[in-house]
C-alpha cells in the first residue's frame, strides 16, 4: 500500500488502485492488498492539490465478493467531508 501512496504522490496510479464506485468526479481512489490470506483496503484521494488524504484503511470481512462493505463506504464518505472542509479551511488560511 505504501507504494501504491507513493506513486500517487508522484503524480502516477499504481496497478492495484481502482475507482470507488458512488464517488464520480471526487477522485476517491482504492488500493486492494491480499497479506496473508486477507484483502486489505485502503481509500485515498488526490481530489486536493498539493495534498493526499488517506480516508480509510481497513481489512475486508465482507462475504459479498469483492464489494466495500456498507460501514466501510460510510466511513470513506464522513472522512472524505471532513477532508474537504480541512482543505478549504488550509486554503483559506493561506489567503
Amino acid at each position: 500500500m505504501g507504494t501504491a501512496l507513493n506513486s500517487a504522490q508522484l503524480g502516477g496510479e499504481h496497478p492495484a488502485v481502482k475507482p470507488i464506485k458512488g464517488f464520480r468526479g471526487a477522485g476517491v481512489l482504492e488500493i486492494v492488498d491480499d497479506f496473508d490470506g486477507d484483502t486489505y483496503r485502503a481509500a485515498y484521494t488526490v481530489e486536493f492539490e498539493g495534498i493526499i488524504y488517506v480516508l480509510h484503511a481497513f481489512r475486508k470481512k465482507s462475504k459479498k465478493g469483492t464489494e466495500t462493505p456498507k460501514r466501510d463506504l460510510e466511513l470513506v464518505r464522513a472522512h472524505y467531508k471532513f477532508a474537504k472542509e480541512a482543505y478549504e479551511a488550509f486554503k483559506a488560511a493561506k489567503r
